[in-house]
């Protein structure tokens, strides 16, 4: 078992919060700097709506940051409903992902210049200030990451492997990380 040492992280907001310094928190953190575009579900009166979005992950504070336009819905969404999730893929290191947490929208030009990215210019001429733009921020309490085989030949192996034993392939790991945000 991994002993969970605790690190104090103050947020944008001026409170703290705990999270685990383990190895299955770093590697999530990892891919989301590595690959930040995937998809954030939002809930809807009629059902769930998926939408592609770049993440800004901020290690240090414990949260993830999105740049989003307030034509899009999303805000009206998560007002409504707050619990989201958000799925990525990182294909060079065969790892998928999906965290979910507690959303939050807000009006803060100081943090959308913080996390804004030159093709955010495309969406919005005026720069952060443009105003349609919002912040997104995404809170982690849960993340369930799937590692696979380092290469397409393990994974054929594994296959193969497994059509002549009967077995079940071993086609990487599979861990949820619970963040802890009562600290």
């Amino acid at each position: 078992m991994i002993a969970a040492r605790q690190k104090q992280f103050t947020r944008n907001h001026g409170f703290t919060r705990q999270l685990p310094d383990m190895p299955h928190v770093s590697r999530v953190w990892d891919i989301l700097e590595h690959s930040s575009v995937g998809m954030l579900t939002t809930r809807f009166a009629g059902g769930l709506r998926a939408r592609p979005l770049d993440a800004r992950p901020d290690r240090k504070a414990g949260v993830i940051f999105f740049v989003i336009d307030v034509r899009g819905l999303k805000d009206d969404e998560v007002k409504t409903s707050p619990e989201v999730c958000f799925t990525v893929i990182d294909a060079d290191a065969k790892a998928y992902l999906s965290i979910t947490g507690h959303a939050d929208i807000v009006r803060d030009a100081a943090i959308a210049k913080r996390i804004w990215k030159s093709p955010d210019q495309v969406w919005w001429p005026d720069g952060p200030e443009d105003v349609n733009v919002r912040v997104l921020r995404l809170d982690p309490k849960m993340a369930e990451l799937w590692d696979g085989p380092a290469s397409s030949a393990i994974a054929s192996y594994e296959l193969a492997k497994a059509r002549i034993t009967g077995n079940k392939p071993n086609l990487g790991e599979n861990r949820k990380v619970a963040f802890d945000l009562e600290g």
